[in-house]
């Protein structure tokens, strides 16, 4: 399947990204799978760092497969920590605890 970026792909993949409760995370493979793409963790990458485009989702629930933090989202840990998102070290969420369960 193709990863050609269409407004329906981003407002399916921004709704997938709606759908994490607060407290938990996933990551951007997880999102990729759930919207049928699998083998495609970097558009969804692409597509959270224009979301402010289209609307107010919480990308900041959106981390790497081992939980690392967006390396440019100064604001990413805070929002996280003030969701109570255990963290195993300074810039990685803990992942068996806090990984959002689809």
């Amino acid at each position: 399947m193709s990863a050609v970026l269409t407004e329906d792909l981003i407002y399916e993949i921004l709704s997938a990204v709606e759908e994490i409760p607060p407290g938990k995370v996933a990551s951007y493979g997880q999102i990729a799978r759930l919207v049928g793409r699998d083998r495609n963790a970097r558009l969804v990458g692409r597509v959270l760092s224009m979301s402010e485009y289209y609307g107010a989702y919480p990308c900041h629930r959106v981390v790497n497969h081992a939980g690392r933090l967006a390396p440019r989202f100064h604001e990413q840990k805070r929002l996280l920590q003030e969701e109570k998102v255990e963290f195993k070290d300074a810039e990685h969420v803990d992942m068996k605890k806090c990984q959002w369960n689809c």
